[in-house]
């Protein structure tokens, strides 16, 4: 249902270079920067597996912090996801692991990126 979605960064290139190590594991990467002479000079890139999907906007002091779950083929993915995300600078919000009061095969890892979003990685296949 949801097309894309775009969140604001207080530094883009440190944002970069976590979503480039932790959306890896999730076979996502960045796809597209948006030519700067159409952006008034504000970095603004795009994440995604085929396509552009979740965007990167530079802008002084980052944005309201956000929820945004990104979704694992596999329990694996998400592990990896989550592992990469701590090794690039990321704040863990909730190890690997089974989420059974949303359902019982939901299977998520949640770690704040450097402008303090909270981002997951989600499986919702069983076992």
């Amino acid at each position: 249902m949801i097309d894309h979605i775009g969140i604001k960064v207080a530094d883009f290139e440190r944002a970069r270079a976590f979503y480039d190590k932790a959306l890896a594991p999730l076979g996502a990467s960045l796809l597209m920067m948006v030519p700067e002479e159409y952006t008034g000079g504000i970095k603004i890139g795009g994440y995604g597996r085929e396509r552009p999907v979740y965007w990167l906007h530079e802008g002084a002091g980052g944005g309201e912090s956000k929820h945004v779950a990104f979704t694992a083929r596999s329990r694996a993915e998400v592990d990896a996801f989550h592992a990469a995300a701590l090794a690039a600078g990321g704040h863990d919000n909730g190890a690997p692991g089974l989420r059974p009061h949303y359902h019982p095969d939901y299977y998520g890892a949640f770690v704040f990126d450097p402008d303090g979003n909270n981002v997951e990685a989600v499986c919702h296949q069983p076992a």
